[in-house]
């Protein structure tokens, strides 16, 4: 497959991401390992996941790391051929541990809960997951400082951050010559373009990789739903609802989308991933899927 270079490393990932936040349920264990050695055999070498990641089970403050468990299973004896990226700032908490946000304690505990899970000794990128107001961003960005001498990560990077928070990060960074970030996640797909303007340019003028998250809307971009109609069965729609919001007046704008992926001669799934693709200063995209198959489609759309 072909990659991409992430400006300010020695790292090169592929166009395609494959994304974890589905393992666990409804992709048990067997089923997700399977599908990361089958990524890998096809080039695939970039891997997101977060802390918080356990598929449908997932709610405000539950344990979480599932999906990092179920990698370390995957990438024993093959995390040499991973990107890995994952997250943190989320609530997460057990009968041992209870925390959220982006401050120091919090950081260094779940790099190193995220690693154990893993059963690695790094990650290649460690993303603040989403701003949290009641920490000072000095001290997040200070705690990646620390956590990239330990050599616990070797980049960081962001998600869920907008263009003025980004602006933020990079003169704290250039003030106090640390590190910059050097990879983003947003939300972007042909529906949700909001990061058009201001964030996508920023990132892009100062060289950090756009790798965006949700390319397919949550599974509205695979047009298989219709407003006023029953999902199909077994779609995402009906195994979890909360994760398919089909909101009213979303219909026109998705058969404008169908419209315009059939006159380019594609699937819908391989149309919206191609379309993110082709856009100015995308590094690689990060998609969830279900199964080998599903996976096996979307690579179609990858040139």
């Amino acid at each position: 497959m072909q990659t991409n270079h992430v400006n300010g490393t020695d790292i090169d990932v592929s166009r395609l991401c494959l994304g974890t936040m589905t393992f666990g349920t409804p992709v048990a264990e067997k089923e997700a390992v399977a599908l990361v050695h089958w990524a890998l055999d096809q080039g695939i070498n970039f891997i997101d996941t977060a802390d918080i990641y356990e598929g449908y089970t997932r709610f405000l403050g539950s344990p979480g790391g599932v999906a990092e468990s179920i990698l370390g299973v995957a990438l024993q004896g093959r995390r040499e051929q991973a990107i890995l990226t994952t997250k943190v700032g989320n609530a997460v908490g057990d009968g041992t541990y209870a925390g959220s946000g982006l401050g120091a304690n919090h950081m260094h505990h779940q790099i190193c809960a995220s690693l154990q899970r893993m059963r690695t000794d790094y990650v290649d990128f460690f993303e603040l997951h989403k701003a949290d107001p009641d920490t000072p961003l000095e001290e997040s960005i200070s705690t990646m400082v620390d956590l990239m001498k330990e050599g616990k990560v070797r980049h960081w990077g962001f998600s869920n951050f907008d263009a003025a928070q980004v602006r933020q990060m990079l003169q704290i960074c250039d003030d106090n010559g640390w590190p910059r970030p050097v990879i983003a996640q947003p939300l972007y797909n042909w529906i949700e373009r909001g990061c058009e303007e201001g964030y996508l340019p920023l990132c892009h003028a100062n060289g950090i990789a756009i790798t965006p998250y949700q390319p397919l809307q949550g599974g509205l971009l695979t047009c298989k739903y219709r407003e006023g109609d029953a999902p199909p069965l077994g779609s995402r729609a009906v195994e979890h609802p909360q994760w398919v919001k089909m909101t009213e007046g979303v219909q026109g704008p998705l058969d404008a989308f169908l419209a315009e992926s059939q006159k380019a001669g594609m699937a819908p799934t391989q149309y919206a991933l191609r379309w993110l693709l082709d856009a100015p200063g995308i590094t690689s995209v990060v998609a969830g899927v279900k199964s080998i198959e599903q996976l096996r489609m979307l690579l179609v759309a990858v040139p």
